[in-house]
């Protein structure tokens, strides 16, 4: 019983992560489209780079799961 209870413990931290990540993605992707459009020049390129970050992050994690997880917007 002690090695079920590890492992549920384990997957939680896992669902955490991944919730997280969501989180991480959808605001990424929002500074990123906001620095992209009144930044300046090399400042745009580098957020080319976060804002492709942030789609495989939300690819991966899901738009949704952040939402659900930490109950936002309910």
């Amino acid at each position: 019983m002690v090695l079920f209870d590890y492992f549920e413990d384990v997957l939680g931290g896992v669902e955490f992560l991944i919730a997280f990540g969501s989180i991480v993605g959808i605001l990424g992707l929002l500074i990123g489209i906001m620095l992209a459009i009144w930044g300046g020049s090399r400042l745009r390129y580098k957020m080319l780079g976060v804002i492709i970050f942030s789609f495989v992050l939300i690819a991966i994690c899901g738009f949704d799961t952040g939402f659900k997880y930490f109950r936002i917007f309910r």
